[in-house]
């Protein structure tokens, strides 16, 4: 199968991908969209931001809707503002060449008046943050009792901001679910317990190699530096890196603010993202970023969640992530829709063993570069 008709996608839906430039199915579309156009299902399945999952799981959704129906009959719970944007667009991208399919995505950070006010006109699919939804549902202002199909994306995404609850809540009211389907990156212990509880035995797993989790489209170095030198070394690296565009992770708000002026004190076009930020203030160097006013964003791991920005070449790991999992959802920021990238670690020396562990439970290599 080397084409989306040959998937069973319709040739409406054919014509609005190919005018994105959507034309060959990646690895998880050509596993997972045959598989839910046919019978409903449940299905979990392992894949990295950028692997196209949004059209895998998105096509197939948008298939099973019935345009004559003016009800909800899909919902795609998001971890993000930016993610539950970015799917809704999508979506609506999609079906440009087919019956109008109406897509509302709601979230927190906006006024939620002006939300129940969209979704009084008939709407199809919500694609939701689960605690934005949950407060809809309270007011009686969304009616999912017509819901048939549930999407988790980043479901581990979800559950490391604390939202397993949440997610408990909303797949125990969702009465006429025929079939949910959990996409993740990694499948910690609580993903686990998600899918025990609330998919069937039989769900169908999509199994992927370590090798297709993280991107091998990444380039994974690492340099070693006192800490006192990590600045030096981004430096350099930045410099080596001509005009080209990337995400500088740190672990703290404060970090992330100092490392930003720093940059800007060496005119490199720099701009912070952290989680205190408010909403108006994170859309603004959003946006900065992706009109390429600015040409590194320095976040920490909760800002940049759901952050899709195409055409970055590197990420640079100022500040080491916390575990295994939060480096793939790091790394997965650059190379992404088939293009390469570097994940460039800077680490102090006490700090070599956790590559050695991340290239054992992720199957990766890092290779050495010296400063």
């Amino acid at each position: 199968m080397n084409n989306f008709e040959d998937l069973g996608i319709a040739p409406g839906f054919v014509q609005g991908l190919a005018e994105l430039n959507i034309i060959e199915p990646t690895n998880i579309q050509r596993k997972v969209i045959p598989l839910l156009l046919g019978e409903a299902t449940d299905l979990v399945a392992q894949a990295q931001t950028g692997t196209g999952k949004t059209a895998a799981y998105g096509l197939p959704l948008l298939a099973k809707v019935d345009p004559d129906q003016k009800q909800v009959q899909g919902l795609v719970l998001c971890p993000t503002r930016e993610l539950a944007q970015q799917v809704a667009k999508q979506l609506f991208r999609f079906t440009k060449y087919t019956d109008k399919i109406f897509t509302e995505a709601v979230y927190g950070g906006e006024y939620i008046d002006k939300q129940i006010t969209k979704l009084q006109r008939p709407t199809h699919i919500i694609v939701a943050t689960p605690g934005r939804l949950i407060d809809l549902v309270k007011r009686k202002a969304v009616d999912l009792s017509k819901v048939k199909h549930v999407v988790l994306d980043e479901a581990d995404e979800m559950l490391s901001m604390g939202f397993k609850d949440e997610l408990d809540e909303i797949l125990d009211f969702l009465p006429e679910v025929k079939s949910t389907w959990l996409f993740s990156a990694t499948i910690p212990q609580g993903i686990q317990e998600i899918i025990s509880s609330h998919l069937s035995e039989d769900a169908v797993r999509i199994a992927v190699n370590k090798e297709d989790v993280v991107n091998n489209k990444i380039t994974h170095q690492f340099e070693v530096a006192e800490d006192m030198d990590k600045f030096r070394a981004l430096m350099r690296f930045l410099s080596e890196q001509g005009d080209q565009r990337g995400v500088v992770f740190c672990k703290t708000k404060a970090a992330t603010e100092e490392l930003a002026i720093f940059l800007v004190d060496e005119e490199v076009a720099a701009g912070a993202i952290h989680g205190d930020l408010y909403q108006k203030e994170r859309e603004k160097v959003m946006r900065a970023f992706k009109k390429e006013n600015i040409r590194v964003l320095v976040a920490t791991d909760i800002a940049a969640r759901g952050m899709d920005i195409s055409n970055l070449a590197f990420v640079v790991h100022y500040e080491m992530p916390e575990n295994h999992e939060a480096y793939t959802h790091r790394s997965g920021r650059t190379a992404r829709a088939g293009e390469t990238g570097i994940s460039r670690c800077l680490v102090n020396p006490s700090q070599v063993r956790i590559l050695k562990n991340y290239e054992r439970s992720l199957g990766i290599s890092f290779e050495r570069v010296n400063g």
